[in-house]
C-alpha cells in the first residue's frame, strides 16, 4: 500500500503544517459538564496513534474521533480531511528525529548513530514507509530531518553536486531496510507461521521441483556453498526476534558499513586530485 502525500488542498495543507494560520475554534453549544477542546495538535497525535497500532489501513477520520471520544464531523472544523491529516501525521512525527550530533569532525560516528537512529525511528511508525518519496509533505519537521542529514554529510568535505546523490543514497537505504525489517515482523504475526518453519517447509522442496536447481542458477549456488546463511546472533533481550528480521537488522549493519566505506573511498579520491 503506497500512500501519496499533499493529496488535499494545497494552502491549507501548507499552512496548517507550518502553522501559518490557526483554523477557526468551532462554533457549538458545549455538552453539559466540562469536556476538553479539540485542537491539531491533538487529533495529529491521536491519528498517529491509531496508525501505530493498527497501521495506514485503519485511519480514517472516524477512527480518530473515536479515540478522542469524538464525531468524525467535529474534526473536520481543525483538519480539513484525512488527506491533510495524513501530511500533518508524517511531518509530526519526524520531530522526534534527533538534529544534532556530537562529534563534529567524525562524520563516520555521526552518521551511524544517525543511521541507527532512523531505523529506529521508521520501525517506530511503520506506516511512514508507506508514505511515497515521490512527493515530499514539505513540512518543518521533515525539513529539519533532511537538513540535519545533510550537515551531517557537509562533514565529509565533498561537493554539493555528490551530496545531494548521498542523501538519496542514504534515505533510500534506510528506508528499504527498515522497510524489510518492519514487515518482517509483520509475516509472522500475521500469517501465523514463524519464519523458520516457512523457509524450512519450502527450501526443502526444491530439491523435489528443481532437482538442477545449482546448473540453472550457478552464481546463486556457489555463494550459498561457500557462505551458507547462518542466523544472526541475538542480542541479549533479542531471543525471540523473528529470523528474518534478525537477517534484516545484520544486512543493515553490513550495507551501512559498505556505504560509509564508499564515502570515504570517495573523500581520499577528491583529496587527491
Amino acid at each position: 500500500m503506497v500512500v501519496f502525500a499533499g493529496q488535499g488542498d494545497a494552502r491549507r495543507s501548507m499552512f496548517l503544517l507550518w502553522r501559518a494560520e490557526q483554523p477557526a475554534r468551532p462554533r457549538r453549544t458545549p455538552a453539559p459538564g466540562p469536556r476538553p477542546g479539540l485542537s491539531v495538535d491533538a487529533i495529529v497525535t491521536a491519528a498517529i496513534a491509531v496508525a501505530d497500532e493498527d497501521g495506514m489501513a485503519a485511519l480514517s477520520m472516524r477512527a480518530v474521533g473515536e479515540r478522542l471520544g469524538r464525531t468524525a464531523m467535529a474534526l473536520y472544523t481543525y483538519v480539513p480531511g484525512k488527506s491533510e491529516l495524513l501530511d500533518l501525521m508524517y511531518d509530526a512525527v519526524h520531530a522526534e528525529l534527533p538534529t544534532e550530533y556530537a562529534g563534529a569532525g567524525d562524520w563516520r560516528a555521526a552518521l551511524t548513530d544517525w543511521a541507527h537512529d532512523t531505523l529506529a525511528f521508521h520501525l517506530r511508525h511503520p506506516w511512514v514507509l508507506q508514505v511515497s518519496q515521490a512527493r515530499p509533505v514539505l513540512g518543518p519537521h521533515e525539513y529539519a530531518a533532511l537538513d540535519t542529514l545533510v550537515r551531517l554529510l557537509n562533514r565529509t568535505g565533498l561537493d554539493a553536486a555528490l551530496l545531494r546523490r548521498l542523501v538519496g543514497t542514504l534515505s533510500h537505504f534506510l528506508r528499504g531496510c527498515a522497510g524489510t525489517v518492519a514487515e518482517a515482523r509483520q509475516a509472522a504475526a500475521e500469517t501465523g507461521e514463524p519464519d523458520e518453519e516457512w523457509w524450512y517447509a519450502r527450501s526443502a522442496l526444491l530439491g523435489e521441483v528443481a532437482p538442477d536447481f545449482a546448473d540453472r542458477y550457478p552464481g546463486l549456488s556457489a555463494m550459498e556453498r561457500a557462505s551458507a546463511p547462518q542466523p544472526a546472533p541475538a542480542a541479549p533481550g533479542d531471543e525471540a526476534m523473528p529470523y528474518l528480521e534478525r537477517e534484516a537488522r545484520e544486512t543493515f549493519t553490513v550495507g551501512l558499513g559498505v556505504l560509509l566505506d564508499g564515502i570515504d573511498a570517495a573523500i581520499r579520491s577528491a583529496a587527491d586530485r
